[in-house]
């Protein structure tokens, strides 16, 4: 039977802005399933990017509930939530973020390093990660000496160093070129099918929303799923 891991019933999203209020989210319901890849398509200013914070609890719903494994997250303290959000979500976000004066090895190994793995254990499992983003050679260069696209994947290995349950991509190729935002995004699925996780992806190219296994399309707030 399938496991449902996430559980989204019925969530807005309100912000208030000079004395007016923007609906950004209107009443989404969704069940995503464990091991789904689901990518998300719709333009700038749809709601994608908000409600992938909210699932990652990043933010807070409005109203409605996101249930994980029955729990509410949009319900957790704020400790509750770091703790949800670093041991259970992998963010992949278009900017890297990437630690300037720490070299690759260093950046991959920084999750594990903050939840007090050993340092040699640590690098171990970085330079399987390393290996899998086929950046190997790169091991001692700092950030600024890597490409847009290998920064990414730098970033993609440290986001899912923790083997997370969920992955959350925010248009993970929004700023690279097409030929090697394809490259990345099949990192991004290798990743995610080697270490059993689930997949969220939002993005406003067609091309790479049609390769999830579940689409869906945001539109002014709401969700659609589409059945081709």
């Amino acid at each position: 039977m399938d496991q449902v891991i996430l559980k989204v019933l019925n969530v807005t999203k309100v912000f208030k802005k000079d004395g007016s209020e923007i609906n950004v989210l209107k009443g989404i319901s969704l069940d995503v399933i464990k091991g789904d890849f689901i990518t998300i398509m719709g333009p700038s200013g749809a709601g994608k990017s908000t409600f992938l914070h909210i699932l990652g609890a990043l933010d807070r719903p409005t109203d409605g509930e996101i249930l994980y494994k029955g729990e509410d997250i949009g319900k957790f303290n704020e400790d509750q939530a770091s703790n949800f959000r670093n041991e259970k979500i992998g963010f992949v976000f278009q900017f890297y973020h990437l630690l300037q004066d720490f070299t690759v090895i260093e950046n991959i190994a920084m999750p594990l390093l903050i939840k007090r793995v050993k340092v040699q254990e640590a690098l171990k499992k970085a330079e399987e990660f390393l290996d899998m983003m086929g950046l190997k050679d790169r091991r001692n260069h700092k950030p600024g000496e890597l490409s847009g696209g290998e920064q990414q994947r730098v970033a993609i290995a440290r986001a899912l160093i923790n083997e997370p349950e969920i992955i959350l991509a925010d248009e993970p190729t929004g700023n690279l070129d097409r030929k090697t935002g394809k490259e990345v995004l099949k990192y991004i699925i290798h990743t995610y099918e080697k270490i059993s996780s689930t997949l969220i992806l939002v993005t406003h190219d067609p091309e790479l929303g049609s390769m999830g296994k579940r689409r869906f399309n945001m539109i002014d707030g709401e969700l659609f799923e589409l059945n081709y």
